[in-house]
């Protein structure tokens, strides 16, 4: 592993500490199928989430067995069939599906027990917690065929749940439920993990798949962001998605429906992706969430330190003219910012010249994370618009380093002259910006 040089290691830290403020105390439901167990990257994946509860993150773990199940049914050269996907389970069936749960339990238990000193788990000291939390009914006759011993989820006992999560307890959930005559029913572990995450009012459920997340279109487009509505639409029109989408996202869409804060579909093959998809803004996988995370609206004066931060790197480079804060704090009224699932990424200030019908588009600023994804196209619409409500005929911008990006939204080459008088008395040229205006 190549070492991360001090400088990168500190500017990482400082990344994520906003995500561990917000994250402490929260409930996090996080589901992966039996793969992940079985194939090796539970061992790695075991560390971050050993790192999730240090950090105060309550979390329900769900498994599911069906790789186990297939195997060792295989073994049994015993056959089941499916009906939409749904596996028939008759005795056999659900003898190995026990079976399979509990061998996986037990797995996942000792990796989370593991106190190795120099390893990532050292000092960990997690407890784990299980039990009859989950309540099952039976499918019954899908099709024309009874599916037996698969059940559905009846109710989950989150009281149950939330009173173990509170001793600080991790708490592991199998794909078996129970009924209250003492049947046990095989259910989809996507939906054991979507119910419990309802019933917690959990503020994040995470289904760690075989792919990276969703991917949609023609083009296959990486989509990293999704509303519900989105996702509904893409799972009525594009026949072409992974299997483990259309497994999971339905299942996430509904908890995101019925109260849960955010859904992640992550990839479960990639080492370090939950940390990389929860602690870094673009993150690594799809989000979905209620309503759209990106928020246009008026700067207000908590937004000061969000708008320096996002400017000083550009004054720096000689982009911008430097602004002190308390110019800032003056003018803040004049900016309009860009949100990104509560966090500032995008500024940009409308400055009118009283008895002209012209105006400055200023201090347009959009993290480097988010940049080429529009964000700053849709500040200027912002600024644009604005600017009409003023009555403003013409917008200007003076700038050393975007010309073309300017350009191509609209605005044209000018020279100092055909700024206001005022703004020609305050023009550098030394620094001989360029004067772009656009007519409105």
């Amino acid at each position: 592993m190549a070492r991360l040089s001090p400088d990168t290691f500190v500017q990482w830290c400082r990344a994520a500490a906003p995500y561990i403020h917000a994250f402490r105390g929260r409930t996090f439901v996080v589901a992966f199928g039996g793969d992940v167990v079985a194939n090796g990257p539970f061992v790695t994946l075991s560390h971050d989430l050993g790192l999730l509860a240090s950090l105060g993150v309550r979390l329900v773990l769900v498994h599911g067995a069906r790789p186990q199940i297939d195997a060792r049914l295989k073994q049994l050269k015993h056959r089941t069939r499916s009906v939409r996907g749904l596996r028939v389970t008759d005795d056999v069936a659900l003898a190995c599906a026990k079976e399979a749960s509990g061998r996986l339990a037990i797995e996942i238990e000792a990796l989370l027990s593991m106190e190795l000193a120099n390893s990532p788990m050292a000092n960990a000291d997690i407890r784990v917690a299980q039990g009859n939390f989950v309540t099952a009914k039976p499918m019954g006759v899908v099709d024309g065929t009874d599916l037996q011993h698969t059940g559905e989820v009846r109710k989950i006992d989150a009281p149950a749940i939330r009173r173990r999560l509170d001793d600080g307890e991790v708490v592991l959930l199998s794909p078996l439920g129970y009924s209250p005559t003492g049947e046990i029913f095989n259910v989809a572990l996507e939906d054991v993990a979507s119910m419990t995450a309802v019933a917690l009012q959990a503020d994040k459920l995470v289904f760690l798949m075989d792919t990276p997340g969703v991917t949609a279109g023609k083009r296959k487009e990486f989509k990293r962001e999704l509303t519900c509505t989105e996702a509904e639409r893409l799972l009525t029109r594009d026949r072409d998605l992974t299997s483990d989408v259309t497994q999971y996202l339905p299942k996430a869409v509904l908890a995101c429906r019925h109260g849960v804060k955010r859904a992640h579909l992550v990839s479960g093959r990639t080492d370090g992706a939950l940390l990389l998809e929860l602690f870094t803004r673009r993150g690594v996988g799809t989000m979905l969430t209620q309503d759209p995370l990106e928020k246009l609206r008026a700067g207000k004066i908590e937004d000061i330190g969000g708008i320096l931060r996002l400017i000083e790197p550009l004054e720096s480079d000689g982009t911008l003219v430097k602004r002190s804060r308390e110019l800032l704090e003056r003018e803040v009224e004049r900016f309009v910012v860009l949100e990104h699932d509560r966090l500032l990424v995008g500024c940009a200030a409308l400055y009118p010249f009283e008895g002209t019908a012209m105006a400055e588009l200023a201090c347009l600023a959009v993290h480097p994370d988010f940049r080429g994804g529009g964000g700053g196209e849709r500040l200027v619409q912002a600024i644009e618009a604005r600017a009409r409500r003023y009555r403003i005929k013409q917008l200007f911008v003076l700038t050393t380093r975007a010309e073309q990006w300017f350009v191509e939204r609209g605005f044209e080459e000018a020279g100092p002259s055909a700024l206001p008088q005022k703004k020609q008395q305050l023009y550098n040229y030394q620094r001989n910006s360029v004067v772009l205006i656009k007519r409105l």
